[in-house]
């Protein structure tokens, strides 16, 4: 940061001030919440938060220096407010993966697509010139190969054999949303995520890196971290 950028003494006492004043309106709702899930208690906890974040910015850019606060992602779920004898769910998975052995992605679709050469098709396709180079394809595209491994096999089996594929895995979570009634058959199918309103997540489960893990823990079930649950 240039010296012209730097910020002020004037605007850190600032808000180490704006800290203070919402440590404050914290307190006060926390004193007066009206049940466990008082929406004001989570809206105070928000500007805390942010007002926390702020200063610690601010600390560190003039100073060098940093606080002892650990401040929350912006992950942290709303109030819930959906129904409360939900009707319907929906369930929302994402699990991210690195290809972090490409030649061993390759040599698994390649053999997939040896035993069953319709399997290629689709990924021949979107990769080469049409069905017939398939099995050129599948072996030297890690996009094809990708399309027949997802193809072949489950998402969940496909995460407990990540590393046979060749993969490395990330970042994952499943959402539990309520809904008031069943959807439509085929009505989300073209945008199957926008209806991921987290003020209706019932429970979330998240597995990170940035979560700090006991040793023998590496090989645990991905689900059950329990993130939040209501």
């Amino acid at each position: 940061m240039s010296d012209a950028a730097q910020p002020s003494a004037a605007e850190v006492r600032a808000a180490a001030e704006a800290v203070k004043a919402a440590l404050d309106r914290h307190l006060d709702a926390v004193e007066r919440r009206s049940g466990q899930d008082d929406p004001a208690v989570y809206a105070a906890f928000d500007e805390l938060a942010a007002a926390a974040e702020v200063y610690d910015e601010l600390l560190y850019d003039t100073y060098d220096e940093v606080t002892p606060f650990e401040i929350p992602g912006s992950d942290t779920l709303p109030a819930y407010a959906g129904p409360e004898e939900p009707s319907a769910l929906s369930v929302l998975i994402r699990r991210d993966y690195t290809v972090a052995e490409p030649p061993r992605l390759l040599h698994q679709a390649q053999r997939i697509a040896d035993l069953d050469p319709d399997a290629a098709d689709a990924a021949a396709r979107d990769g080469a010139d049409g069905a017939g180079m398939a099995a050129g394809v599948v072996g030297s595209s890690v996009h094809a190969a990708l399309g027949v491994l997802f193809g072949e096999f489950e998402p969940d089996e496909i995460a407990s054999r990540h590393k046979e594929f060749g993969l490395e895995e990330g970042d994952s979570t499943l959402w539990v949303t309520a809904a008031d009634e069943p959807a439509e058959p085929g009505e989300w199918l073209s945008t199957p995520f926008d209806q991921a309103d987290p003020q209706r997540v019932v429970c979330r489960f998240d597995v990170s890196s940035v979560f700090d893990e006991e040793p023998g823990e590496e090989d645990d079930d991905p689900l059950e971290a329990l993130d939040r649950e209501r």
